[in-house]
């Protein structure tokens, strides 16, 4: 069992979804929470906040694992989509008024430019990371998603170095072209 896999993630995410394994669940909270930890709190979040993104993230995973489907994202992309809108949610919720300065009346609901844009932004890095060759993909996913160094990918997947390098960076390249 590699557990670096991409097949291997899928396989547990179908458990998850149709049979409730927490085994397998485990294997995925084991694998992905302290990585997703890593990656919010680089992304700025103190610890507190990362925790609690994690926890309401994996809880997500566990309740909605259904709703994957690895024809349009591979999980780890799947995994760090919802933690990210949850960190933007958090945020923004942060930066709204605090209960005793609210107005009176209905809360007023979420600019929908600003929903429907996150949305297709999050849509459109996945549909652009499924696009990438897998061999950009997986270095990809190592790297940014897996917390790995280019030197830890290396000594992971016995490449070159430069190798790694060239294609995440080529990589990055077609994102940033997808992106905009």
């Amino acid at each position: 069992m590699k557990e670096d896999n991409h097949g291997y993630w899928i396989d547990q995410m179908r458990r998850i979804s149709e049979n409730r394994d927490e085994d397998a669940f485990v294997a995925l909270f084991q694998h992905f929470a302290p990585r997703m930890k890593s990656f919010l709190m680089r992304s700025g979040s103190d610890n507190a906040l990362a925790e609690e993104i994690v926890q309401d993230v994996m809880t997500t995973v566990w309740r909605k694992a259904h709703l994957f489907n690895p024809t349009r994202a591979s999980v780890s992309t799947w995994i760090y989509t919802i933690a990210r809108n949850r960190r933007v949610d958090l945020i923004r919720r942060q930066k709204r008024p605090e209960p005793e300065d609210l107005p009176w009346g209905p809360e007023q609901e979420p600019d929908q430019t600003d929903v429907i844009g996150l949305q297709q932004e999050s849509e459109q890095l996945g549909a652009a990371l499924s696009a990438l060759p897998e061999k950009q993909r997986i270095l990809i996913e190592k790297a940014y998603f897996g917390d790995l160094s280019h030197g830890e990918i290396a000594a992971e997947t016995g490449l070159p170095l430069g190798t790694i390098k060239s294609r995440i960076r080529l990589a990055l390249d077609r994102l940033r072209h997808a992106m905009s």
